[in-house]
């Protein structure tokens, strides 16, 4: 679980909101189905300065007070390397908002059982506009990936074309099988061919 926050947060720094987002939310689930709270609340705090940047700042402020109370609870402490973002999504919400909207959504986040406030972070998964599953539930870098692999490049050549790393190539094409149900690179190519271009 601590691994997945680790890693969205590398993505969150990469500029690859979608996949920190993906992450954030794997290692919540995580965390809730082994009930093990150690770094839920940096995945809440990244949640919340997530949906602060699309303009979503009630529910960051939520997941706000909501970590900062499991944080109380657990006795949890952020990493110093973590402090800067922390306090910039903390100041960016509550100028957003205004001190009585942010006080009031804190407290509401912060009034959540730990369930709570597992299932309020999770909610907004369901209410995406593309499909869980299919070639519609696709990102758009996943598509690009898609179609780099189909015209026969390498993770590492993609990775170049894409200004990304190898290992987030892989994890896209690791997102992208199991959006699929396909297993392999060849199984990917051969489907691709055979619906066409995912773009």
């Amino acid at each position: 679980m601590v691994a997945l926050t680790i890693r969205a947060r590398v993505a969150t720094a990469r500029g690859e909101p979608e996949l920190a987002r993906d992450d954030a939310h794997a290692a919540l689930a995580c965390g809730a189905e082994l009930h093990i709270y150690q770094g839920m609340p940096d995945a809440m705090e990244l949640l919340a300065g997530l949906a602060g940047e699309v303009g979503s700042h009630s529910e960051g402020v939520r997941l706000l007070g909501a970590a900062a109370a499991l944080r109380q609870q657990t006795r949890q402490v952020r990493f110093k390397i973590w402090d800067a973002g922390y306090q910039a999504s903390v100041t960016a919400l509550r100028e957003a908002m205004g001190d009585e909207d942010f006080d009031r959504a804190w407290a509401e986040g912060a009034a959540l059982s730990t369930d709570e406030a597992i299932a309020y972070a999770q909610r907004g998964r369901g209410e995406r506009k593309r499909p869980a599953r299919g070639w519609g539930s696709l990102t758009p870098t996943e598509r690009d990936v898609v179609r780099l692999v189909s015209e026969g490049l390498s993770n590492k050549d993609i990775a170049k074309r894409l200004f990304v790393s190898p290992r987030t190539v892989q994890t896209h094409l690791t997102h992208v099988y199991a959006k699929l149900g396909l297993a392999s690179r060849v199984q990917l190519v051969d489907e691709a061919a055979r619906r066409g271009s995912p773009s």
